[in-house]
């Protein structure tokens, strides 16, 4: 039944995969359905957060240089005392690193942020290029963003397969990236994204996008999985996921939170989720989504709730701060 077969443990080919509830990528490599997201988690909070993760059961971390919060996961994953071997982290290379020649300066400082000595998986946070340098953001006098549109998604890809060759990362993926991007990457590339991260939840449940990766064994991990209510542009009247009440009715039937619901329906998608929190008690809750699972007729009803949603993409001054830029991932349909 399709909807069961990411209930059970992953075993992989000949052995048991050192991760629970986890999910093969293309490389013969495992990745755990669930992690611990530290997009938006403030300095003082990340390191209590990732400690008390790995504590309670978590084996992934979703990181990125652009969050400028490494060093305090790196002390989390200290303190919480587990094995390097039992924790799969994930990074971002940030925007104004896209030139190949300073892909693996990149990779390298994030390790050496977060204290080790390889990562599990390296992706591109978004396709698009900024004005290489130190500056996350490098801006005009006016105030916009500088970009770089010489610089070609394909070819920043093509530097991240060497950090593989060097033991740097065991695998490589993407995130932002449209179809026609990844497809771009399957033609010039020699080593194939593991998986793409994109905002997915219900509100933008991305089926298309999903059913492209799919077909080209690209795993998916959603971020922003409960459709990031914290995110710092929100509006009031914005449609807010887990106030709705035909999710309420299905957790209140299995005893969960909405949460709960909107997570598992993911899990049960074979989606990759990293749903962020600094709350000891929603850490967890987050975390308590394989001792159930939803019917067919949830899962479909959930399915409908698509209405291209997106929340995550950045403003300024009102408008998609980016758009214009000739690599933006978001102005074609999927």
């Amino acid at each position: 039944h399709f909807y069961k077969r990411y209930f059970c443990t992953s075993i992989s080919i000949g052995r048991m995969s050192q991760f629970k509830n986890s999910i093969s990528l293309n490389n013969g490599l495992q990745m755990p359905l669930l992690g611990l997201g530290t997009w938006k988690s403030k300095a003082g909070e990340v390191e209590k957060a990732v400690e008390h993760a790995l504590r309670n059961g978590y084996q992934h971390l979703d990181c990125a240089a652009c969050y400028g919060n490494e060093n305090e996961v790196g002390s989390g994953i200290k303190a919480a005392g587990v094995k390097r071997e039992n924790v799969f982290v994930t990074s971002k290379l940030w925007n104004n690193k896209h030139h190949p020649d300073d892909v693996e300066g990149a990779c390298r400082k994030t390790l050496e942020d977060l204290g080790l000595e390889y990562l599990d998986l390296y992706l591109i946070h978004w396709p698009h290029a900024f004005k290489r340098g130190d500056e996350k953001f490098p801006k005009t006098e006016a105030g916009d963003v500088v970009y770089d549109e010489s610089i070609h998604p394909t070819d920043t890809w093509l530097a991240m397969e060497k950090l593989v060759e060097k033991g740097l990362v065991k695998s490589i993926g993407l995130s932002n990236f449209n179809s026609e991007q990844i497809e771009d990457i399957m033609k010039r590339g020699n080593i194939k994204p593991v998986t793409n991260q994109v905002e997915c939840h219900p509100h933008l449940n991305q089926e298309r996008l999903i059913n492209f990766c799919k077909e080209r064994n690209i795993t998916i991990t959603a971020y922003s999985p409960l459709g990031s209510p914290d995110r710092p542009w929100a509006k009031p009247d914005d449609p807010k996921l887990l106030d709705d009440p035909k999710i309420k009715e299905i957790a209140d039937q299995y005893k969960k939170t909405p949460a709960q619901i909107v997570l598992r329906w993911q899990i049960q998608r074979g989606i990759i989720i990293i749903p962020k929190s600094v709350t000891p008690s929603r850490i967890e809750e987050n975390g308590t989504v394989f001792d159930f699972s939803l019917t067919e007729a949830e899962m479909k009803h959930i399915n409908g709730f698509d209405c291209n949603g997106r929340v995550v993409v950045p403003m300024m001054n009102g408008k998609h701060r980016d758009a214009a830029h000739a690599h933006y991932p978001f102005n074609i349909e999927f």
